[in-house]
């Protein structure tokens, strides 16, 4: 079975961020493709802080990410560019960690201005971590996520019909074209 990783890079699981994360997730489950979600800042702060390699935790998380075929970068846009936390758990991932990956970047920010920062900001890393197939960004902007009771989320249509075409795209894609 292809397997999928939603690396969440926002600072909190209450983010619009997670309302897109699931909608990614559902539409992969509905497509027969297995998920697990990463919270980043859930991960031990002094270890992601000191490029602690040996913990636990990081080690595990890295193991996730090397058994997965299709690699989701989610995260939202803070001045002009991917968040912090992403930036320091895929600095400590090994040089290669996205050969043979999907490379998926999906974004939420304040106004479509911010559009391109993904292309400018988190692309050049995932090339730099050996990604030679990385898709085209889906982002979504603030108003078209709505924070319901619950932790429950409502994401407008518009930006559901744009995470749906990427995913009919992943879908269709066998993991040989990836190789």
């Amino acid at each position: 079975m292809v397997k999928a990783l939603l690396i969440n890079g926002s600072n909190t699981v209450q983010s619009r961020l997670t309302g897109v994360q699931q909608e990614v997730e559902s539409k992969l489950q509905q497509r027969g493709i297995g998920t697990e979600v990463l919270y980043v800042h859930q991960l031990p702060a002094q270890d992601l802080i000191l490029a602690n390699f040996a913990s636990t935790a990081i080690v595990e998380a890295v193991e996730k990410v090397e058994k997965s075929d299709i690699i989701v970068l989610l995260t939202p846009i803070y001045k002009a560019s991917f968040t912090g936390i992403l930036k320091t758990f895929l600095d400590l991932l090994p040089q290669k960690a996205f050969v043979n990956k999907l490379i998926v970047p999906v974004a939420i920010g304040g106004s479509i201005g911010h559009l391109l920062a993904i292309d400018y900001a988190l692309k050049p890393v995932a090339t730099a971590l050996g990604a030679t197939h990385i898709t085209q960004t889906v982002y979504v902007v603030d108003q078209q996520v709505e924070r319901l009771n619950g932790g429950h989320f409502a994401v407008e249509a518009q930006a559901v019909l744009r995470i749906s075409q990427q995913i009919d795209y992943i879908s269709s894609i066998s993991k040989e074209t990836i190789r």
